[in-house]
């Protein structure tokens, strides 16, 4: 199935969990010289303009990113928070205006090394197209196809480090169980690769399986952090939350979004929470 586009979402409170999540990854890998292969499973676009009819129709980022753009004065001494809004402004057109929302293919190639590597990897034929329309600098090969089969396929890499994203839409329900899966098959191949992996919280509670999976496969090295964004209505089907893990994390990264996401709850939704710690311990 391929019907899902995530310029419907793009902004959204999610994207800002999971961005955030990364760029703090990214910011520890950056500590040293070494290169760092990234591989990004299910990459989407590289930018979302936000008057784009499938963003403006939803209109996400509103209740997502836009507060935090608005509040960007205030936020700018948060350590982790402060740099990453920076960093959304240097992707605007006119750096005092909200136009677009970066999605991951930018959030990662705007921070490569000159010894870096990028893959990016997406099967929807017509985001693919817009992927292949952005401008993401050297160092980024885009591939249309099936992301999971291809970060397998690419393993082990040349490179010393390896940072995997791996973020897909869970329309089909065997998708927790194929992501659980794959990372299991690729912490074999490397076991020094650090991996995030997003899913949604949704009333159904399918991300258990995920999560169950990989415990029971034996990594034991995982950080998770959910952002409830707020609880669900009676028959509510849709997302009420976001969930990252993270295998292998970098030391300091639970207490770095717990501070910054201490600062985005309030502005999301006064019901907002945000939730860290060691999935299984180590």
């Amino acid at each position: 199935m391929l019907s899902y586009q995530h310029a419907y979402h793009a902004g959204n409170f999610a994207d800002v969990h999971k961005h955030l999540t990364l760029f703090a990854v990214i910011d520890h890998l950056l500590r040293k010289k070494s290169p760092v292969t990234y591989i990004d499973t299910h990459s989407g676009r590289g930018l979302y303009p936000l008057s784009a009819e499938e963003t403006a129709r939803l209109g996400e980022y509103r209740q997502g990113v836009a507060p935090l753009w608005q509040a960007r004065e205030a936020l700018q001494a948060t350590p982790l928070l402060g740099p990453w809004l920076s960093s959304l402004a240097a992707a605007q057109e006119c750096a005092a205006s909200l136009a677009c929302y970066p999605g991951s293919p930018w959030w990662l190639s705007h921070r490569l090394q000159p010894r870096d590597r990028l893959v990016l990897f997406e099967l929807h034929p017509g985001e693919y197209r817009h992927l292949e329309d952005q401008a993401l600098g050297t160092n980024v090969q885009r591939i249309q196809g099936d992301g999971l089969a291809g970060l397998l396929r690419r393993l082990p890499v040349s490179t010393p480090r390896l940072c995997v994203l791996i973020d897909p839409s869970y329309e089909r329900k065997t998708e927790y169980r194929e992501v659980a899966e794959t990372v299991l098959s690729a912490m074999d191949k490397a076991r020094h690769a650090v991996v995030l992996v997003w899913y949604p919280l949704l009333p159904a509670a399918r991300h258990h399986e995920l999560l169950d999976t990989l415990r029971d496969g034996g990594l034991r090295k995982i950080w998770r952090s959910e952002l409830r964004h707020h609880e669900p209505a009676e028959d509510e089907r849709g997302m009420v939350g976001s969930g990252m893990l993270v295998v292998n994390p970098p030391w300091g990264l639970g207490e770095r979004l717990e501070e910054a996401m201490s600062r985005v709850c309030p502005l999301l939704d006064r019901t907002s929470r945000h939730t860290g710690g060691w999935w299984v311990e180590e």
